[in-house]
This record gives C-alpha cells, structure tokens and sequence, in this order.
C-alpha cells in the first residue's frame, strides 16, 4: 500500500487529477485530455507498476498495414509501446515500471511518452480507429 500512496502523491505533485480509484485493487484513472489522455489506468501491481489507455478497436483484424505501422511507431516511443490486448480486439497504450525504485520522473516520462505519442501519430490512428 505504501507504493500505492507513493504514486498518488506523484500524480498530485505532477498537477493529474484522479477520477477514478480502486484503493483495494491499488489501480487509478487519470485524464488530461489536452494532452491525449483519457482514462489512463496506473495499476500497482507489485513488483511492477502498469500504465494502460485504451487507444482504438480493431475494426479489420487482417489488415498487416496497420500493425506494421504500430510497430514501426513504437521505435519512436521513449517509453511504452501500442500493444493488442488477448483478444485481438483492441490496441492500447502500455507501459511497466519497476515500483521498487520509482521516483516521479519515471512516472512523469511513461505519462509524457503516451502524450507525445497522441500528439505525433494522431492523424494516423485516427484513421486505423475507422
């Protein structure tokens, strides 16, 4: 519980707001959408803290294009990736830090990389979301 408190003090020191939590679970919601974020859960999963947002629902699940492009976007990521979840159905944002030895500039950069990460391929997934 202790890096769970940790990470909510970041968050507060960092100017989010959290919108939603579930304390026992040790998980949080966060938006900021001028920044492109919208429901970004932060879940402390101890060893580890997970940062995920839902991006878009896969519509054509054959279409190679698309995916390659993902994995060519993710080599700009500073941090996290675009992942599909288990069912194929949907691409999000994620990213894992280690809660052991976390400290406000590593949540700042993961929060900062999905950011930036909206801003420069907008356009693009956008278009893979149609």
């Amino acid at each position: 519980m202790a890096d769970f408190k940790k990470v909510k003090e970041y968050l507060s020191e960092l100017g989010y707001t959290i919108s939603r939590e579930d304390a026992e679970n040790e998980i949080v919601v966060i938006s900021d959408e001028r920044m492109g974020i919208k429901e970004l859960i932060i879940d402390c999963e101890a060893p580890i803290i997970v940062f995920e947002q839902f991006i878009f629902r896969i519509k054509d699940k054959n279409t190679a294009k698309m995916f390659l492009r993902l994995l060519q976007m993710n080599r700009a990521l500073v941090h996290g990736a675009f992942v599909v979840d288990e069912a194929g159905e949907r691409v999000l944002f994620r990213d894992t830090l280690q809660l052991e030895n976390l400290d406000l500039n590593e949540i700042k950069g993961s929060i900062d990389s999905l950011s930036i990460a909206m801003v420069e391929f907008t356009d693009e997934l956008l278009e893979f979301a149609k």
